[in-house]
């Protein structure tokens, strides 16, 4: 899937190359390669009640690598898009109480209000559009901020619950106890329930130190829900919020 992908990028990047040529509409475009290291989560806006603590948390390897493209329009302001491969991940474990899901334990499925541990894996390939203004403060630092547009090709939104008890149906449900080890813990899997286009608002800063050289930050920040709509198993709405951090090479 990701050899596909990076064949993608480059066929994209071909085909914009001879656009420019034969239409001059990129005249006085500048590319520029990126790559960066994101950590961050998929997290409701707002710690809920229902969630206790934060007993662990671990990034997984959220890489960027793409083609960059920025074009100066007048005086210091500018335009900056490209294409992006990124990968947006996380495993959480966490303490919940009466919180709203769905398992399946012993092959049986199981909706209700859970009280113990949860652990969550979350991985998000995609294709990243950004549409950005820019503003040059000089020669070697520029900030940036817009939308930006993703296809998600590998959602993946598993893991299990353990350690504790569920309530069929409601709080006052029938108890339903949850062990530790595979036999009895209750596992999830909600990829097929997740979008498969985002969107959001990202901001960041350029910093050019050496030469082609440049380093760069962003924050992105989800504006659409990681689930469809009509997906009503967890209660809370969840949204990408990460930050990056990388180097930059103009061509």
């Amino acid at each position: 899937m990701r050899k596909t992908i990076f064949t993608a990028i480059f066929a994209a990047v071909a085909a914009v190359q001879a656009g420019a040529s034969s239409f001059h509409l990129f005249d006085n475009m500048t590319y520029y390669l990126r790559f960066g290291y994101g950590i961050g989560g998929t997290a409701p806006m707002g710690m809920p009640a229902t969630i206790r603590s934060m007993d662990s948390f671990k990034p997984t390897a959220n890489f960027t690598l793409g083609l960059g493209l920025h074009r100066a329009i007048t005086g210091h302001w500018g335009l900056s898009s490209g294409l992006y491969l990124e990968n947006k991940g996380m495993d959480v474990d966490a303490t919940v109480k009466n919180y709203r899901m769905a398992m399946v334990q012993g092959g049986q499925s199981i909706e209700g209000n859970f009280t113990g541990g949860v652990a969550i894996d979350v991985e998000q390939w995609m294709l990243t559009l950004p549409l950005l203004a820019t503003y040059s403060i000089n020669g070697k630092w520029s900030v940036h901020a817009g939308p930006y547009f993703s296809y998600v090709k590998s959602p993946k939104f598993t893991g299990y619950a353990y350690d504790g008890y569920i309530r069929v149906g409601d709080p006052t449900g029938a108890k339903v106890d949850v062990g530790s080890d595979e036999g009895s813990r209750g596992t999830y899997d909600f990829s097929d329930d997740m979008r498969s286009w985002q969107f959001g608002m990202m901001v960041g800063a350029d910093w050019r130190f050496y030469k082609q050289w440049g380093a760069f930050v962003d924050l992105t920040v989800g504006m659409s829900q990681i689930f469809h709509g009509d997906f009503d198993t967890i209660e809370q709405d969840l949204y990408p919020i990460y930050g990056t951090i990388g180097i930059s090479y103009k061509l």
